[in-house]
Formats: structure tokens, C-alpha cells, sequence
């Protein structure tokens, strides 16, 4: 007996089919959908609150996704079209000489666009085959580019480390501002209140009076860390 077939469950593993609505298509759901996970976050999302939103009942918008789980690949990969890979130019160090400075850009432009989305990281890991969406598709290829312009032997590898890294930073730093932010107060309110440093302390002056700048440091000088080690690579 022939084994049944089972359809997979992801939004990239079928074609789109033709809108039936004229007034509504799957463009304008991603859209709105995104504004809805920055404005309220994942567990607010649902098929029917997002119909009511594009004016259109939920049933208008099941005709072009299937269920919550494709709206989150749809957002995900939405979103990912806003990181940039520059290309690496040649330098005075020679061929490729500016590779850093290009994985560099990707990276901190990964994270700002986490932050501006804070339930990106969340959702990335569990957004079934959104490595087949056009963006991370584009973002996957422009880093392949760049790492095969400089003769590395493990681009999947390479590119992996890049993602783990900046996913794992993002991560971390998107739930904090999210608890800074459900406390009501400002990110330097926040840290007089919880830090256990004294007040006269070289440490504690630095992380409320620029709160923004040590995360910026810190993100950067783990970053350079790690591209220390993928040099010792080529």
C-alpha cells in the first residue's frame, strides 16, 4: 500500500494562489502583521484581531495564509529584507582587506533591526522554513558572496557563526529593553534601581549615564572577538 502523502507545513512549500479579493492581498497582510507584532507582540496575534484590523474578517485573510504559524514566516522573512550585507572592497591590506568592516555592517545591522522588532529572535527559531523565504535567501546568498571573495574554506560554517552570534546578542538585549520598557520607566531609571555597584563607581556612572553606548560597545567588542577568530580561518 502506497504510503499517503502529507503536505508540508510552511508557507514557502506552496505556491501562492491567485487573490480572490482584489482589495486585499498577501502583501498588505505581512504589512499589517508586522505592525501588529511591534505594536503588541506575538501572543496578541491572532487571524481574527488581524482581520479586524485590514477591515477585511478573518475569513478574507485565511484565503492567502493558512493559519498564525504562516503569518509569523511571512513577518519573519518581512523584516529580514531590512539587514544589508555590504560587499567587501579591497584595501590597503590587500584582496578582500575590508571583509571585516562588511560582515561588521551585516551583523550590527542584524541587530538593529531585531531591536526595532523585538520578537524577530523569538519567532526566528521556530518559524518552520523561513530559510526558504526571498530575504533570508538574499541575506544567506550576499554573505556567501562575500565570504567566497575572500578564499574561506567553510562558508556555511562562517555563516552560521555570523547568525548565532548576532541572533544570540539580539536576543538577549531585545528581552532586556523589553523588561525596561514594561517596568514604565527609562533604561537609566532602571539600572539606579537595580544596580548593586555604588553609586560612586566608575562602572555604575558609565552604564546609566549611556546606557545605549555600553550596549553598543558591548555588542562591537564581542564582535570583534569573534571576527579575530574567523581571520585566523583564510
Amino acid at each position: 500500500m502506497a504510503a499517503k502523502s502529507r503536505s508540508v507545513p510552511s508557507v514557502w512549500a506552496r505556491s501562492q494562489p491567485a487573490p480572490r479579493q482584489m482589495n486585499l492581498s498577501r502583501e498588505m497582510i505581512v504589512r499589517e502583521t508586522v505592525l501588529m507584532l511591534d505594536a503588541e507582540g506575538t501572543e496578541a496575534l491572532t487571524m481574527r484581531k488581524l482581520g479586524t484590523r485590514l477591515n477585511a474578517g478573518a475569513t478574507s485573510a485565511y484565503r492567502h495564509v493558512a493559519n498564525k504559524d504562516e503569518l509569523l514566516e511571512l513577518a519573519v522573512d518581512e523584516v529580514l529584507g531590512e539587514v544589508v550585507v555590504p560587499e567587501a572592497q579591497d584595501g590597503a591590506g590587500g584582496e578582500g582587506a575590508d571583509w571585516r568592516a562588511a560582515v561588521s555592517a551585516c551583523a550590527q545591522s542584524f541587530r538593529a533591526t531585531a531591536l526595532r522588532h523585538p520578537w524577530l529572535c523569538a519567532e526566528l527559531g521556530r518559524a518552520g522554513l523561513v530559510y526558504q523565504g526571498p530575504n533570508l535567501s538574499a541575506l544567506s546568498a550576499g554573505l556567501t558572496g562575500l565570504f567566497e571573495s575572500i578564499g574561506l574554506s567553510d562558508v556555511p560554517g562562517a555563516i552560521d557563526a555570523v547568525f548565532s552570534y548576532a541572533i544570540g546578542m539580539s536576543t538577549t538585549e531585545s528581552a532586556w529593553l523589553s523588561t525596561v520598557a514594561a517596568s514604565g520607566l527609562t533604561e537609566t531609571e532602571f539600572l539606579t534601581q537595580i544596580l548593586h555597584t555604588p553609586e560612586t563607581s566608575e562602572e555604575h556612572h558609565r552604564l546609566v549615564q549611556d546606557p545605549v553606548a555600553v550596549r553598543d560597545q558591548k555588542f562591537t567588542a564581542g564582535l570583534d572577538i569573534f571576527l579575530d577568530g574567523l581571520s585566523t580561518r583564510l
